[in-house]
């Protein structure tokens, strides 16, 4: 793993009003930096409930696409949408047109990498997904819907693709959470498009109240079986407080896990070179998440050249210590909840 100097990313977020046809009625924000060479990565980055684009800035991908070079694009969910702005990856009111390819906000983010690409000239063969709770089940939609666009994937706080189709089944798959066997979890997938299907990593605090812990056991359950292998770990480590789990397939890691121990509903930071800025959400737990999703989609290794399969490396200064982000759990267990009992025929799609 190759990692510079740290520095502060230069830009800020650029909205971009026309990117194409936008079924899902989503907005569109995107970093590139300056003087970006030809055929670079992209990464796709996905907010969660009560979140905009800019709040996933603090992940701090933006500083690594100036180090690194490479562009980023933040989807953002309407409040027309969806009032609590969560991604809706159990679908509206049992409409499952957002989960299947080509409809709804799965076709408007779609629409958005498909623009990035054109317009900065970047690499179709480097597209790599990433959310946080909301986005990270979205980030599942998108691998399940359009396996063929993306090289790799980072769900953080997330839940199975299907996992919920109705706002009834929602609040149970985020806690306590559903359990199905690993080939009904992978027929889901399989069911939605054709593989082969992304390397997948995977983050997740044992004491989330929101996003159970349990969505992790059946995020590798499904994952590993539409990739052809169980999901008992190849290979297990212990780095400071998080478990860091690897599936194979031959030499080739296709599903990474890691869990933080009592860390809550947040994105994991911290340790060294870590470009992420502690706040609501995202909790200093010794270990950055950002720079492991980073290497495991290749992009620290000769300026993002690589697929995912190298696994995340090493490179983090962990430690018992970090904030807890336990505070932040009531309003994300209420955005949840009052995503389940929005008053049907809310939505209000612009295009």
């Amino acid at each position: 793993m190759i990692l510079l100097a740290r520095t502060v990313a230069a830009g800020t977020l650029q909205p971009v009003a026309e990117f194409g046809a936008n079924p899902g009625a989503l907005s569109m924000f995107e970093y590139v930096p300056a003087n970006l060479g030809a055929q670079r990565p992209l990464v796709v980055a996905m907010h969660g409930c009560t979140q905009q684009a800019s709040s996933m800035e603090a992940a701090g991908w933006n500083t690594l696409a100036d180090e690194h070079g490479f562009a980023v694009i933040y989807p953002e969910q309407r409040a027309a949408n969806n009032s609590l702005r969560c991604f809706n990856w159990a679908g509206e009111f049992g409409d499952t047109a957002n989960l299947e390819r080509g409809m709804g906000e799965n076709a408007s983010i779609m629409a958005m990498i498909d623009h990035a690409i054109t317009a900065h000239d970047l690499d179709p063969t480097r597209v790599y997904v990433t959310g946080l709770s909301a986005g990270g089940a979205f980030t599942a939609v998108m691998m399940a819907t359009w396996p063929d666009r993306f090289a790799a994937a980072a769900i953080v706080a997330g839940l199975p693709y299907r996992c919920a189709t109705s706002l009834a089944e929602a609040n149970t798959c985020a806690s306590p959470g559903v359990v199905k066997s690993a080939a009904a979890w992978g027929d889901l997938v399989r069911a939605a498009g054709t593989g082969p299907w992304p390397p997948l990593q995977i983050w997740q605090g044992s004491a989330d109240s929101t996003v159970a812990p349990s969505n992790a056991t059946e995020l590798v359950k499904q994952w590993t079986n539409v990739h052809g292998t169980d999901d008992i770990a190849d290979a297990t480590e212990t780095l400071g407080k998080a478990t860091r789990t690897e599936h194979r397939v031959g030499s080739q890691i296709v599903v990474e896990e890691y869990v933080i121990a009592g860390m809550g509903h947040a994105v994991p930071i911290g340790g060294a070179d870590c470009p992420a800025t502690a706040g609501a959400f995202f909790s200093d737990q010794g270990i950055c998440s950002t720079t492991r999703a980073a290497a495991f989609f290749g992009l620290l290794d000769d300026g993002g050249t690589g697929s995912g399969s190298g696994g995340s490396g090493d490179g983090d200064e962990l430690s018992s210590g970090g904030c807890s982000t336990g505070h932040h759990d009531g309003l994300a267990v209420l955005a949840l909840v009052l995503l389940a009992l929005r008053i049907r025929g809310g939505t209000n799609k612009q295009s």
